[in-house]
Formats: structure tokens, sequence, C-alpha cells
């Protein structure tokens, strides 16, 4: 249980802040840009989603994964963009909203197929 935290805390960690700041870093004028769009409007949505249904599956112990994930984008986005950019306070709310649908979703289901089976 402890080293799944672990690996989704790292996980998060390297998509969350590493994978933007090797974008600022590696990739010049528009094609950084273009590789900042697919994080924000591609990789971090899906991210959010599969830490969220990964959180539901036991919500009592993984709830703060939705969080942290979320806390982690803002925080790497305004180390490397423009500290207290709005728009990153949007897009940090958004995908939070993302993955605490998604537990709250797969909690959902997971205690519905536990009920019908007893």
């Amino acid at each position: 249980m402890k080293k799944n935290y672990i690996l989704w805390l790292s996980v998060s960690a390297f998509i969350m802040l590493v994978l933007p700041w090797m974008a600022v870093t590696f990739a010049n004028g528009d094609s950084g840009m273009a590789v900042c769009f697919l994080l924000f409007y591609g990789v971090n949505p899906i991210y959010s989603v599969i830490i969220g249904g990964f959180a539901g599956k036991n919500m009592k112990h993984l709830w703060s994964l939705p969080v942290i994930s979320a806390v982690l984008f803002l925080a790497g986005t305004w180390m490397l963009f423009d500290m207290g950019e709005p728009d990153f306070m949007f897009y940090a709310a958004v995908y939070f909203v993302f993955g605490v649908f998604t537990m709250l979703f797969t909690s959902f289901i997971k205690n519905r197929t536990a009920y019908r089976q007893v």
C-alpha cells in the first residue's frame, strides 16, 4: 500500500513537474508551446482521471492523490511560467475536479458491486 502511494506520488511529480520543465528547457519556440498545449489539454487531464480511478479503489487511504496532483501542477507551472497566473489555478481546479469525480465514481462502482455480491 505504502509502495503504491510512493509510486503514484513519484509519477505525479514526474508528470506535473518534470514534463513541463522538459518542455520549457528542450523545446524551442513554437514547438515548446505545442508541447505545453499537449500537456495541458491531453496528458494532464488523462492523468488526473487515471489517478482518480486508482484513488477510488481505496478512497480511505488514497484520497489525497488527486489533491497532490493538482497542487504539483500548480507549483510546477508557477515556477516555470508566471507566478500567480490565475489561468493555471483554473487548470489545477479542473484537474482536481476530474480526479475527485473519477475517484468518487470508482468508489461508488466498487461499493455497489461489493454490495451486490453479498
